[in-house]
């Protein structure tokens, strides 16, 4: 996957929808929660499991069975925003891929102020990309 051209625009964040439905002693649970992509990035060196997200945002505890059944699920993922919906692909989400585009656009906004004023660079996406064709 290429590294998006920049953060989305202000106002847009990254999030996603996650949902997932399993059974367990003969009840239904089907579980979707907003997935706030920047905050958990933010707060965690490397992508959070999410299974332990869902379940902690549902009030499930990640040391019982219910849990263990739920972790038994693939998690079906849509209505990504930012540049996370360039991840999003036939409801599956790939977080690994998505985090390091993510990563790499935040080293990018942090260099981009010292590129401009000590190399006259204004835009390190344009030699980046250049460097890619």
């Amino acid at each position: 996957m290429a590294i998006s051209d920049a953060s989305p625009p202000a106002g847009l964040s990254n999030s996603i929808d996650a949902h997932i439905e399993f059974s367990f002693k003969g009840k239904t649970y089907a579980l979707t929660s907003t997935l706030d992509l920047d905050r958990l990035l933010a707060q965690h060196d490397s992508f959070p499991a999410l299974h332990a997200i869902l379940a902690k945002e549902h009030g499930i505890d990640t040391y019982s069975y219910l849990y263990e059944v739920m972790q038994e699920t693939e998690i079906e993922f849509q209505n990504a925003q930012g540049i996370a919906a360039g991840f999003l692909i036939d409801g599956k989400f790939d977080p690994e891929a998505f985090a390091a585009n993510w990563r790499d656009n935040k080293i990018a906004a942090l260099l981009q102020p010292i590129a401009t004023s000590e190399l006259g660079i204004t835009d390190l996406n344009q030699i980046r990309d250049s460097r890619m064709h």
